[in-house]
């Protein structure tokens, strides 16, 4: 016959008040560790700036009682600010000369200058900055009829080439593959273009990666559209 378990001994009252100790002291420990760290920054800095700063502010604010901990404070917080816009100042005006330092450095490496080249011109022509110039992935008839190539619509606005044309024509630039930094800009009759659902992004993949990547059809976007019909 199998012996009964013995129960379970409930903890004694001590040892419950030891754990429930342990368990706010962990809950606790990063608040004041946080809060004491702050407080060594502040004293640090403030006690060592905060000379140079109230040189500005009236001898009778700063001998006014409590208000000590007030400057230490402010001072912390105008050597960060300043501490802020020097790490801005050397992003954008040192970084831009040592970048432009470099990359002539880089040009200069005969060999390795044409590869770094053309890859610059991919990334500056694809960035997001240069994004917005591509509204639409289209499909034409280029370089002859019922041979298809892709392309990217760039403008509709009907300007003194368009008017000239006497039809509604569209602007569209037809990109090489796989370097798609060079192509052809074709004024095409607006019934001349098909107008693709595939985003810029996936165009630009499939002619970079020379029609080896192929956009999913239909895309998440026309699938929507499609089920609203």
């Amino acid at each position: 016959m199998a012996e009964p378990v013995p129960a379970a001994v409930p903890p004694s009252r001590l040892a419950s008040l030891r754990n429930a100790f342990f368990s706010g002291l962990v809950l606790i420990a990063p608040i004041c560790l946080t809060i004491w760290i702050f407080w060594k920054i502040i004293d640090f800095v403030g006690g060592t700036f905060k000379p140079l700063f109230l040189i500005l502010v009236p001898l009778r604010l700063q001998e006014a009682p409590g208000l000590d901990v007030v400057w230490s404070i402010l001072t912390t917080l105008i050597v960060v600010g300043l501490v802020t816009l020097l790490g801005y100042a050397s992003r954008y005006v040192f970084g831009k000369y040592f970048l432009g330092i470099g990359d002539r450095f880089v040009q200069s490496i005969p060999g390795v200058n044409a590869v770094y080249g053309t890859v610059r011109q991919i990334v500056n022509t694809f960035s997001s900055q240069n994004r917005h110039m591509f509204n639409k992935v289209v499909l034409v008839e280029y370089p002859r009829k019922d041979c298809w190539s892709i392309g990217f619509l760039t403008n509709t606005a009907q300007g003194e080439a368009q008017t000239k044309a006497g039809l509604e024509v569209w602007t569209v630039f037809v990109p090489t593959s796989p370097n798609p930094t060079g192509g052809f800009l074709l004024l095409l009759p607006r019934t001349e273009v098909v107008e693709l659902d595939m985003p810029v992004g996936d165009g630009m993949k499939m002619i970079i990666s020379g029609g080896a990547v192929v956009p999913s059809w239909p895309s998440p976007a026309a699938a929507r559209a499609l089920g609203a019909k």
